[in-house]
């Protein structure tokens, strides 16, 4: 059978040790790497319809992959004004006015990406947005995604006049006199604005997130860890009409205050999907944000805040880990503070027995915790989900930022420990957790190594001890996520018997210098066999 897809003059890395492959070829069928050789060898394997391209001495490697994303709810999420590249609050006035005065009568204002570093250490409030917030229909999502402020006529039309309780780790947070400032922490209180909020259309959905995802593909994504189950029926639809960019594992949400149902429902769902997604593990929450003052602590925050879990109860957390471990469910859970961190260590070793896990857990985000916290995820097998991005663009050296700030000085310096989590035998996984930092992967890994903003390279790096080298880096990106997903004996290298599942560059991603990485040319992303995307220079 002639290969479907033949790649000639090319530098094969496989990034298990890192060297250089013999190999200058590969041929692909059927989706799955078929022969690896010299160009004259792969050459002859060509057939009249396949695609054949000489990379001229670019460099392959295995398809790159994101271990923590949100592409249908991202591409929802941020329709809006993009707040992101605002560093003060007149420059997010100023943002806000210009997207309000291009509004339809009776339009909604909204917006995403909000760094809360902007109101300097000021409340974060409604009012504080200027009076473009106020005259409209209004909300925006700071960049955590796990907050917002809304402006009064939102909180008037979702009927928000107080304060409410919720069944999660949620809060509407008022003044002193009773009155909602705006802001709303976490999923429960910010839906009460969403579920009155205007809507994409379904045919709108799938036109952004079909956009969305193409632009992965041309940043050198083949695959994605999606850590929710929003829009299923989108990436079905897109599948079907093979116009699926990326290979997706889904992980649906289990909230607190589900019963028995839910979970069977959750558990029944799993391995179902199509040809290149597939429902694959649960996605829990144990905490909430730092920035937010919902993140789970050992100790308080500087404003006596992060005290809480997200579980009003966690021993119903740890049944439920139980139930899902039994049933052969992987779990992968949000866990931002040391005693959300370590409470989900916990629940696994009690799942396993008080043994390494045959299930293959996780936890997502581990920005700050202890010696003996690092120390144990090897020994229960739970994988180290960690965004070295958020670290980049949402902290800072000297700890000024308002994250580092809430956590103080001894927490703060052990921020986002992805080197001492990877020498202490942890599997590291790499993402982006797109949309709240940006996507593109030689990003992700060259935040990574450098650990500074790439809006401004010249900054000092934060906890350079924890930077990654140029191997482990791309590991994090190819292998590990094959391996937290039980798949690393059919991807995450260049093999034969492999998934053709490749990502081309312009060069070495282990020989260029940390800060010119993100900028690195992708030439080339192949999924499945098949060309998602290709520079017009190759």
């Amino acid at each position: 059978m002639p290969a479907d897809l033949v790649l000639l003059s090319a530098r094969l890395l496989d990034p298990v040790d890192g060297r250089p492959s013999p190999h200058t070829a590969l041929a692909a069928a059927g989706g799955r790497i078929t022969a690896l050789g010299d160009d004259r060898e792969i050459r002859a394997l060509a057939g009249p319809g396949t695609a054949v391209l000489d990379l001229r001495g670019a460099v392959v490697t295995p398809g790159l992959v994101d271990g923590h994303m949100h592409p249908v709810a991202g591409a929802e999420r941020t329709m809006g004004v993009d707040l992101s590249g605002c560093r003060d609050l007149p420059a997010v006035r100023d943002a806000l006015a210009r997207a309000a005065r291009e509004l339809p009568p009776g339009g909604w204002l909204r917006g995403w990406g909000l760094d809360p570093n902007v109101f300097g250490g000021e409340a974060i409030t409604a009012a504080a947005l200027g009076p473009a917030f106020q005259d409209v229909p209004a909300a925006v999502d700071l960049f955590d995604a796990h907050s917002m402020l809304a402006g009064p006529r939102a909180l008037e039309l979702a009927g928000i006049d107080g304060p409410r309780r919720f069944e999660q780790g949620a809060e509407i947070v008022v003044d002193g006199d009773g009155r909602p400032t705006g802001l709303l922490l976490e999923d429960a209180a910010c839906a009460l604005v969403e579920d009155v909020a205007p809507r994409p259309t379904p045919a709108e959905q799938r036109e952004r997130t079909a956009a969305v995802l193409r632009g992965m593909a041309a940043a050198g994504l083949t695959g994605g860890h999606v850590m929710d189950g929003h829009g299923l029926d989108v990436l079905a639809g897109l599948d079907a009409d093979g116009a699926l960019p990326l290979r997706l594992r889904v992980a649906p949400w289990c909230q607190p205050g589900g019963d028995a149902g839910g979970l069977a429902r959750l558990i029944a769902e799993q391995g179902t999907g199509g040809r290149l997604w597939t429902v694959a593990g649960v996605k829990l929450f144990m905490d909430g944000t730092i920035d937010n003052g919902t993140a789970w602590l050992e100790r308080p925050d500087c404003h006596g805040e992060s005290t809480h879990a997200f579980w009003p109860d966690p021993d119903a957390y740890t049944r439920v880990i139980g139930e899902l471990h039994r049933a052969g469910v992987p779990t992968a859970t949000h866990a931002i503070g040391d005693a959300a961190v370590r409470h989900v260590l916990d629940s696994v070793e009690k799942a396993a027995g008080g043994e390494g896990s045959p299930v293959r857990h996780r936890v997502e985000h581990i920005e700050t915790v202890p010696d003996d916290t690092v120390r144990r995820f090897a020994a229960l097998g739970v994988t180290a989900s960690m965004q070295p991005t958020h670290c980049c663009e949402y902290t800072r050296a000297d700890h000024t930022d308002n994250w580092s700030r809430r956590l103080g000085e001894e927490r703060a310096s052990r921020a986002f420990r992805c080197r001492d989590l990877w020498d202490a035998g942890a599997t590291v996984v790499l993402g982006s957790d797109w949309p709240i930092a940006p996507f593109p992967p030689l990003a992700v890994m060259a935040g990574a190594r450098h650990r500074r903003p790439g809006r401004d390279l010249t900054e000092p790096p934060h906890g350079p001890a924890q930077a990654l080298t140029p191997l482990q880096a791309l590991q994090g990106c190819t292998v590990n996520p094959a391996r937290a997903a039980g798949e690393e004996a059919v991807a995450g290298r260049i093999a034969l018997g492999y998934r053709a599942d490749l990502t081309v560059l312009a060069d070495d991603p282990l020989s260029v210098a940390d800060t010119d990485l993100a900028a690195l040319p992708v030439l080339l992303t192949v999924l499945d066999g098949r060309i998602t995307h290709r520079d017009p220079a190759l």
